[in-house]
């Protein structure tokens, strides 16, 4: 009975997913007259038509959200490792009181700080670039991740390190020798969170972004719908599936090492 009512809870989840791909494959005039997901007037013409309806085609925008996720992925794994490193074994002055700042912040909304960076992403001439969305990921700005290296550092053993130190291993090489090899699956989850927060992000974008060459993923999908003519459901449904199989595959592949992640790292 539990089995039964999980799958049907699960089943429930889902159909707005299922609902999603059954309505691109869709005319449009069927979309929000049949809701039925048992049709078979199916076909592809959305997915041709969505990739070449905007200004320039669907794959330029997968491209620039590519480059957008590369970028933040990198910036948030050298910056925030190095940083959970300083906290997690590092004696410095301050030590406590830094680390319970950067734990602030992530109680501080995004919106607060939005107005003093976007005018000095404006004073740098980064506007209508990648490098306000890219840049601040190389200066450990996500202490969610550099909380979550710094328990998993944490959980590590002593002996490790000192067994370093007496091979006359400084703090650079305890890093990249013992640290990073150990801590893979915290890696691979900040990889996974810092893909799917980005490739889905639409306000970061839309506040830097303003040249539709430079447009990522969220903002094309955007440009389907027209609030003073008739708008392209259909077309905007099928670039959402497209836009989803990253993710999924991304969710996938690593699903395991967020569970090795989290359960190390003793997040709960």
């Amino acid at each position: 009975m539990k089995h039964v009512l999980l799958i049907a809870l699960s089943l429930i989840m889902i159909y707005p997913l299922i609902w999603l791909v059954v309505s691109s494959l869709k005319p449009n005039a069927q979309i929000f007259t049949d809701l039925s997901i048992f049709t078979t007037d199916l076909s592809l013409d959305n997915y041709v038509e969505g990739w070449d309806a905007q200004f320039l085609p669907f794959h330029i925008y997968l491209m620039n959200s590519s480059i957008l996720v590369i970028g933040a992925i990198i910036g948030n794994l050298i910056s925030c490792s190095m940083a959970a490193y300083a906290f997690a074994r590092l004696d410095f002055r301050f030590r406590n009181l830094t680390f319970a700042i950067m734990l602030g912040t992530i109680l501080l909304p995004f919106h607060v700080v939005l107005v003093p960076q976007f005018i000095l992403f404006r004073e740098l001439g980064w506007l209508d670039t990648f490098l306000p969305l890219v840049v601040p990921k190389f200066l450990a700005t996500e202490a969610f991740f550099v909380f979550l290296m710094v328990q998993f550092i944490r959980s590590l053993p002593n002996e490790l390190y000192e067994a370093a130190r007496i091979d006359g291993a400084g703090h650079i090489r305890q890093f990249v020798q013992v640290t990073l090899p150990l801590m893979i699956p915290a890696l691979a989850t900040t990889t996974i969170f810092t893909f799917i927060w980005t490739w889905a992000d639409f306000f970061g974008p839309l506040i830097y972004l303003r040249s539709p060459e430079n447009y990522v993923v969220p903002q094309a999908l955007t440009m389907f719908i027209d609030g003073q003519s008739t708008s392209n459901f259909g077309a905007m449904f099928a670039m959402s599936v497209v836009s989803l199989i990253p993710m999924f595959i991304a969710f996938l592949i690593g699903q395991k090492f967020l569970v090795k992640g989290f359960a190390k790292s003793g997040i709960k």
